[in-house]
């Protein structure tokens, strides 16, 4: 047995093993990241914390090193999905030693790289849910990109309705049409803009309209996915038939 099947093969046992580790390791490293966002923690425990983090992210850096190793076809993997995913998962830690050059922390990113369990544990049914899916996404591509237009400018137009609207009432909370735009977004999700509201008549009847807009803009896009899924769904049954 090579390193090449241990590393990129799931259907021996030390491959599967080897997934297995890298899977745990992953959890792991989600479950500490949490931990240390609790208060009151111990010295001794952010202590253990940053060392396991040291580890942890020594491991996957030696992972990464391996699959680049190992695979035939080194830049495909590397600009993959979860070549892209290993690698912005890691990097930042390196780039923070020290003189703290990059402080974003990525780690929860590794949670995607959970997405390996599906071709660990050859789970098909999960793959040809996301083969179709995928195909759903292709089938109303269109469709998307002109509702995300539209929602764009329904979101533009609110943010200059509600400025004109509440700049005079309320000159610190709708200072420019920029300032508004974040409360025109909540608002069309229909989440609301917490500590800001109309006081205007016309602000707060231009407000309603804008929330009815706000359904759509939440509704739409699930229909249009469901139609294609369907679609799908439908064109399997009828090459099965056949």
């Amino acid at each position: 047995m090579t390193l090449h099947d241990i590393v990129q093969k799931s259907d021996t046992i030390a491959g599967r093993l080897f997934d297995l580790l890298v899977l745990a390791l992953i959890v792991f490293s989600i479950v500490t990241l949490s931990v240390e966002t609790l208060p009151g923690l111990s010295p001794v425990a952010i202590r253990w914390l940053h060392i396991s983090e040291i580890v942890v992210t020594g491991l996957f850096t030696l992972e990464y090193i391996l699959r680049i190793f190992t695979t035939p076809r080194k830049r495909d993997y590397i600009f993959s999905f979860y070549g892209v995913i290993d690698f912005i998962a890691i990097v930042p830690f390196y780039l923070s030693l020290g003189v703290g050059l990059f402080d974003v922390d990525l780690r929860a990113l590794r949670m995607l790289r959970l997405l390996r369990i599906f071709r660990t544990f050859k789970v098909t049914k999960y793959n040809d849910a996301s083969v179709r899916f995928g195909k759903a996404l292709a089938y109303a591509k269109e469709e998307i990109i002109i509702f995300l237009f539209i929602t764009v400018m329904l979101i533009y137009l609110a943010s200059v309705g509600i400025y004109h609207f509440e700049h005079h009432a309320q000159p610190d909370k709708f200072q420019s049409i920029p300032q508004s735009l974040w409360w025109a977004l909540l608002t069309l999700a229909t989440l609301g803009y917490d500590g800001v509201y109309p006081v205007t008549l016309g602000g707060k009847i231009f407000t309603f309209f804008i929330l009815i807009c706000g359904l759509g803009v939440v509704a739409v896009p699930a229909g249009i996915v469901s139609a294609a899924l369907s679609k799908v769904i439908r064109g399997e049954d009828k090459g099965k038939q056949r």
